[in-house]
């Protein structure tokens, strides 16, 4: 899958490159994640994002980016022998340390150092780090709850703006993909960053 994953993105980059501007540019910012989680009440939690970004194309345009974030979520855990939680439920979270490689295609409106910017597509995220908070009463009776995939798929949608140098972008990003099967989790997360071109 990472080769397909490879290959689709040389392909499109020499097809947006061969007549377009091109960008290069660092970018970092934050994020609020929740994983959705089935028969549990969650909650999100504060992250961060920072890597690179490169961008061909003049009106249609096409975005690559990798980048170092984090991710996860909160939980309500109730009460043994209770089906939901209550004033005695118990909190527990999960982190997670990813890399991302989103594959954006957009349409911006107006000239390079001053636009807007709309733009969408899929993300692919290796999970290369997962810190649990999770009591011993719980991760016993819950002992599947932190099975996590290390790899897994998502699609971006979301809105920016060129103001010179600098670039804003803030989008929403939702799973294709389970992280964990047995209590069907899905990651959703909202991102704000700030970006710098480079070239």
């Amino acid at each position: 899958m990472k080769k397909h994953l490879l290959s689709i993105l040389f392909i499109t980059a020499i097809t947006f490159t061969s007549h377009a501007q091109f960008i290069l540019g660092i970018k970092g910012g934050v994020n609020t994640s929740k994983l959705n989680t089935s028969n549990l009440k969650e909650s999100p939690i504060t992250g961060y994002q920072a890597g690179v970004f490169m961008r061909a194309g003049n009106g249609l345009f096409f975005q690559p980016e990798i980048y170092i974030g984090s991710g996860g979520g909160k939980f309500d855990f109730p009460e043994v022998g209770s089906s939901s939680p209550s004033v005695n439920s118990e909190q527990g979270s999960v982190r997670f340390t990813n890399l991302s490689i989103p594959l954006l295609v957009g349409k911006s409106f107006g000239p390079r150092n001053l636009n807007f910017r709309i733009m969408a597509g899929p993300v692919y995220t290796a999970v290369l780090d997962k810190d649990k908070n999770l009591s011993d009463n719980i991760d016993f009776i819950y002992q599947d709850f932190t099975k996590y995939k290390n790899n897994i798929f998502g699609y971006q949608g979301g809105i920016g703006i060129d103001v010179a140098a600098f670039t804003l972008d803030l989008r929403y990003e939702g799973g294709l993909t389970k992280v964990n099967n047995d209590y069907d989790q899905r990651q959703n997360m909202w991102a704000l960053t700030v970006g710098f071109k480079v070239l």
